[in-house]
């Protein structure tokens, strides 16, 4: 594949194929696999699922509970954290196997049973952590699979893409989440346990989707067909029997038919050398660096709530108007990543973050505070979420690349976790605009340090 963190995975495992040239740029237009779409169905339900919860769960902790910020910032670091308990057993089980879908499918499994235990009569700190946990481990068993799936079903020079695509329906479900719970909170105040049935609802359909829809072993895919509709290509198997065609001689292969490489069954010694390359150590502690200065969404939007006077009702579309910036800029920003690089979009998407805490800092107040914040947190994810992915992928070969991903995404799970359990013990001590400013600084000090890790990919 590439050579470099854009251009190549490590020399060393068997499968690099390091001595291809590097590809010409993709044409206009967005070539992706079916693989792609129905792993994007699937967590476009899921997610509306997850969305519906988290969008309503500050307040409900808050307000139905009685917990405070610290309180708060403990629950928000099981959300984010807890994931790296499984995320590496999950990746390497997946890549020994090479069973990506089935891991992926018993995490997915696990999110939909954590809606249901919200169900529970007499809701308690004890119940909201437990499904939480459930929730977390599900992600991070399903997370690595999943986008080794997805990029193993993409061309070499289109990781951003394909990944942009799926996060773009991904986050068109996340933006739908909180939306359904505002239209069930409207119609029925204060009923949050209709808002986590109606989120299990669908949470079973996404898994649904993943087990009917997505094959176990789905073939490498290659060649792009002419004729479908919104600029969107599918991509199909080369082969007339599922397999992909011969590759062609060095140098005559055109951006869209370089497939990514087939799943490979590696030793447990190769995998090591391939998750210990100085490629993947440079994205691993840039991830963890700027994980550990990421105060999590719950408190962005109780800040929110607070300075720019929000009801209960309109909370949940706060998540709404970042997912709503997040459908529309994933996609834009997958291609330029693919085009000018990763890491620095990578690190402007932390830019952007710098530019919320900044935002709330500020005097600011009313429809352009709340734009800035949406606009920015919405351009966070964008340029981080699946930028993350692609640079990690393009890093690892084929047969290593669930481990990888797991453990880049271990370490910013665990960064996340104690990022956020610190800022809400710090607003408990000494109040929001301290623990605002702290975080504002370690943003600015953790992106040089990442910086400096990364710049060598640019």
């Amino acid at each position: 594949m590439y050579s470099t963190l854009r251009d190549g995975p490590p020399p060393h495992p068997p499968d690099a194929a390091s001595d291809q040239p590097r590809p010409a740029r993709r044409p206009a237009g967005l070539a992706v696999a079916p693989v792609v779409l129905m792993l994007g169905l699937t967590s476009m339900l899921t997610d509306l699922s997850t969305e519906m919860v988290t969008a309503v769960l500050p307040l409900y902790l808050v307000l139905s509970l009685g917990f405070s910020p610290l309180q708060v910032g403990v629950v928000n670091g099981l959300y984010q954290g807890v994931t790296a308990l499984v995320r590496l057993a999950g990746g390497v089980a997946s890549d020994r196997l090479g069973r990506h879908r089935d891991v992926a499918a018993a995490g997915y499994a696990l999110s939909v049973l954590s809606r249901l235990a919200l169900l529970v009569p007499g809701g308690s700190a004890a119940v909201v952590s437990g499904s939480i946990v459930t929730d977390r481990v599900g992600k991070g068993i399903r997370t690595a699979p999943r986008d080794a799936l997805l990029s193993l079903a993409a061309t070499e020079n289109g990781l951003g893409v394909a990944f942009g695509v799926h996060r773009a329906m991904d986050t068109f479900g996340a933006m739908l989440g909180p939306v359904a719970a505002f239209a069930v909170l409207s119609t029925v105040p204060g009923s949050y346990r209709l808002v986590f049935a109606v989120s299990a609802c669908a949470g079973v359909v996404g898994l649904a989707v993943l087990v009917f829809f997505v094959d176990r072993h789905p073939a490498p895919e290659a060649a792009a067909q002419p004729g479908s509709a919104a600029g969107i290509t599918i991509i199909k198997p080369s082969g007339a029997d599922g397999r992909p065609g011969p590759s062609a001689p060095a140098g005559t292969a055109a951006p869209s038919d370089i497939p990514a490489q087939p799943a490979m069954k590696m030793s447990l010694r190769d995998m090591m050398l391939a998750v210990t390359d100085r490629r993947l150590r440079r994205i691993l502690v840039a991830g963890c660096v700027l994980a550990l200065a990421t105060i999590g969404d719950a408190f962005i939007y109780l800040r929110m709530q607070q300075t720019l006077e929000i009801t209960p009702t309109m909370f949940p579309l706060l998540a709404a108007g970042t997912s709503g910036m997040y459908l529309l800029t994933s996609v834009p920003l997958g291609r330029l990543a693919d085009r000018i690089g990763r890491a620095r979009v990578f690190l402007g998407g932390f830019g952007a973050l710098l530019g919320v805490y900044v935002t709330l800092l500020s005097p600011l107040r009313g429809m352009t505070a709340l734009l800035c914040c949406l606009g920015f947190l919405g351009l966070y994810y964008a340029a981080t979420d699946g930028v993350l992915s692609a640079l990690t992928s393009a890093a690892l070969p084929a047969g290593a690349r669930t481990t990888g991903l797991a453990l880049v995404q271990s370490g910013v799970s665990l960064g996340q976790l104690a990022a956020s359990a610190a800022f809400g013990a710090l607003w408990t001590a000494a109040g929001v605009e301290t623990a605002l400013t702290a975080a504002a600084v370690l943003l600015a000090v953790a992106l040089a340090i990442a910086w400096s890790a990364l710049r060598r990919t640019m």
